[in-house]
């Protein structure tokens, strides 16, 4: 049976014999060197039978992992909150202390009390975007985010608004 190939160069559809496999050759068409592949055996690959007891082995692990990482995201899953009858009030001194300590604790690079402060300022969405927005139009920063360059103030501003909404 010929062995079946195209020229690389001309792309001319070439049939060379099955002792020709393994060599280079000439193309009829653009007379370039062509590298003729060995011939392709037609024996059919021979598998070795299913072992039952392992794939059964394999099923079980698989769905004692499956359990195991069901219980361990249902464990770690933070409980639903409970539906509360209204927010707290807060003042908006206090609300602009928790803001300024989440900007600075952002800027600082301190995110565990970062997230933390957001918690506190999350309940009151509405009240601190109105406050983010008037951050964001104030020309001298907070004297405590004074050292925080201006751009990158105004992505910690826009990443928060941006969370809250």
């Amino acid at each position: 049976m010929p062995i079946k190939l195209h020229c690389d160069h001309c792309g001319k559809k070439i049939e060379a014999p099955d002792s020709a496999g393994g060599k280079w050759g000439k193309c009829p068409a653009c007379h370039n060197k062509v590298y003729v592949p060995q011939p392709v055996a037609d024996d059919e690959l021979k598998l070795a039978p299913i072992d039952e007891t392992e794939e059964q082995r394999r099923k079980r692990l698989m769905h004692e992992s499956y359990e195991l990482t069901k219980d361990i995201l249902h464990e770690d899953a933070p409980a639903p909150a409970e539906p509360s009858g209204g927010v707290p009030e807060i003042s908006e001194a206090d609300l602009t202390n928790h803001v300024i300590h989440y900007l600075r604790q952002m800027a600082d690079g301190d995110l565990d009390e970062a997230q933390s402060t957001a918690e506190h300022i999350t309940p009151h969405r509405r009240q601190a975007i109105a406050l983010l927005e008037s951050l964001a139009r104030s020309d001298p920063p907070d004297p405590e985010l004074e050292d925080v360059p201006k751009q990158v103030l105004a992505g910690l501003i826009r990443n928060l608004r941006t969370r809250l909404s």
